[in-house]
């Protein structure tokens, strides 16, 4: 970032302060001293601007129509679309990750918000739950500290490069889950979910999730936890990912056995222990859609954002949510 002050009576290459100082310089002999003051005067009054803008990075700037939608939610009031969907990506994706990692997110989170727009009748509000699912600019500061203003920059690029672009199966908006790491694996939406009308939620290879420090983890239950040591899965899917298992007298699916003791992911074994109980997981979230750990390898490896996209959700169509949502 460039510097406040003029070094070596240059100043720094994009620097504010530096170019006033340019500025200045061309102004010598009689009455350059009166155009110097003013100079001066100037930066006097900019300087407060400056710091700021140094300090808190830059404030969101749209300027296409569909940055233009504004957004209603209960806790926080109105807000531009591509600023609850920045708070999103920098709730959901680490800020470090590889830009295109962070473009392919951003379309999803933008396909999902205007879905919830749609299922509420299209005026803009979304479910109340919606206010928890992103970062205000405090909780963004809190997170990144002296990083705030190169992180908001680099979501909000991602928002920038890929403005008004969401996913589409056929005529629909299309659905867009999205979870940290595989287990090597993403998983059939029809086995899960037990619907048809995703078929783009399909098995796909994901061999670097394996390779991830967090892939295998390992929790243990006693049975003060669990009310019984009696524990037993009834059903996996085809990729291993828990679909019922029974707890003593009691049966649920793998997602609320995870969610109840939580768990990283439902994929997982059993296996008692010393009066214990002892379950291992691979990988971390429900296992569905895009894995945002392969989806940031394919991306060091020089993928686009529509390759990363394309893998994932093959069978989708990336269009501009202008054609399809108006008077929002």
């Amino acid at each position: 970032m460039g510097g406040l002050f003029c070094a070596n009576g240059d100043g720094e290459s994009g620097s504010a302060i530096g170019e006033v100082c340019k500025y200045m310089r061309r102004y010598k002999g009689i009455g350059g001293k009166v155009k110097q003051a003013g100079c001066w005067l100037l930066i006097i009054v900019l300087l407060p601007y400056i710091i700021t803008v140094f300090i808190n990075g830059p404030k969101v700037i749209t300027a296409s129509k569909a940055d233009e939608t504004m957004v209603k939610i209960k806790k926080n009031g109105k807000m531009p679309v591509e600023e609850y969907c920045i708070g999103v990506l920098a709730r959901d994706m680490p800020a470090d990750y590889e830009k295109e990692a962070l473009n392919a997110q951003a379309v999803l989170i933008r396909t999902e918000v205007y879905r919830m727009i749609q299922e509420a009748g299209g005026d803009g509000t979304l479910p109340e739950e919606a206010a928890d699912e992103f970062w205000t600019e405090k909780q963004m500061k809190s997170a990144w500290g002296m990083q705030y203003a190169e992180n908001y920059r680099k979501l909000k690029n991602a928002l920038e490069e890929t403005a008004g672009q969401v996913l589409f199966y056929k005529d629909v908006l299309a659905m867009t889950p999205f979870f940290y790491l595989s287990n090597g694996y993403t998983r059939d939406a029809k086995e899960v979910l037990g619907k048809e009308e995703y078929p783009y939620l399909r098995i796909v290879e994901c061999p670097e999730d394996e390779k991830a420090q967090e892939e295998i983890q390992t929790v243990v239950l006693t049975e003060q936890d669990t009310g019984t040591l009696d524990v037993e899965i009834q059903e996996t899917d085809s990729v291993g990912y828990v679909l019922k298992i029974r707890v003593g007298d009691n049966v649920m699916s793998g997602e609320e056995f995870r969610n109840k003791y939580r768990l990283a992911s439902s994929c997982f074994t059993l296996q008692q222990y010393n009066g214990k109980l002892m379950v291992t997981t691979r990988g971390a979230g429900h296992g569905i859609g895009m894995s945002q750990y392969t989806a940031n390898e394919m991306a060091k490896q020089k993928k686009g954002y529509r390759k990363i996209l394309k893998y994932f959700f093959d069978g989708t169509d990336i269009k501009e949510v202008t054609e399809i949502i108006k008077d929002v």
